[in-house]
Order: structure tokens, then C-alpha cells, then sequence
């Protein structure tokens, strides 16, 4: 099965199908057979997979496009990769995960929430029940 995301003029994936193998074996098949099944010839399709993230296959193979194309990641042609929205102002993109970095590490531990006013690692406070 081959995954295709659909780009709006903003680069912005819409929406992500599933192709059966047996009707395409390239991108570029693929993409032609999307824009034909859609009636749609100018419609922007681009393969992605759905075992990649943070430029790593999670079965062993080749990474793809950096992570997987889900609907509202920006595709960014200059490094090829598909990227999730930026969480907050201060965050950066890293451009050989595609993945966004906070400009202080994450301490070791679930309770935590990124603080983007301080620009820190708040622990999360539970009122009493």
C-alpha cells in the first residue's frame, strides 16, 4: 500500500489516501493516477510514509520525506519533508528530523508542560479531589 497527501496552495497536506499497490509501483504513477481517480489534473499529491517520523523508518528501512504526511503538516520543498505545525514561537525546526526543538531539553519525566511565557519545563499540578 502506497500513502499519497494531497497539498493545498499553501503546502498544506489536506488529506492523506491509501493507494493499492496494484495500481501504482512509482510516486509518479501514483500521482497520476490520484489526479485521474479525482477528475482533478492540477491537484498536488506527494508519496509519503507512514512508517517515517523524525527522519527515521520505524521498521529499519528508508526514510521518507522526514516524517509522515498527515493532514495539516507542511510539506517544505527545500528539505524535503513533511512537518508537523510549530507547537510554540520559541521552538525551532530541525531541519535533518523535520521535527520542532524547544530551546530548553525536556527534563526526564511525564509531568511536565513547556511553559512558552518562561521558556521552561513547568511540573503539572493536580488540584486535591
Amino acid at each position: 500500500m502506497a500513502h499519497f497527501s494531497k497539498l493545498n496552495k499553501d503546502n498544506i497536506v489536506e488529506e492523506v489516501v491509501v493507494v493499492n499497490d496494484e495500481f501504482v509501483s512509482t510516486e509518479a504513477e501514483g500521482i497520476e493516477w490520484l489526479r485521474n481517480f479525482y477528475n482533478d489534473p492540477h491537484s498536488v499529491w506527494l508519496q509519503t510514509s507512514y512508517n517515517t517520523i523524525g527522519n527515521t523508518h520505524l521498521l529499519g528501512g528508508t526514510p521518507f520525506r522526514k516524517n509522515y504526511g498527515a493532514k495539516g503538516f507542511k510539506y517544505i520543498s527545500r528539505i524535503d519533508a513533511f512537518v508537523p505545525e510549530q507547537p510554540y514561537p520559541s521552538w525551532t525546526l530541525n531541519e535533518e528530523t523535520g521535527l520542532w526543538e524547544c530551546p530548553v531539553s525536556r527534563p526526564d519525566r511525564e509531568d511536565v508542560i513547556w511553559n512558552e511565557d518562561n521558556q521552561t519545563w513547568d511540573i503539572v499540578t493536580y488540584p486535591n479531589e
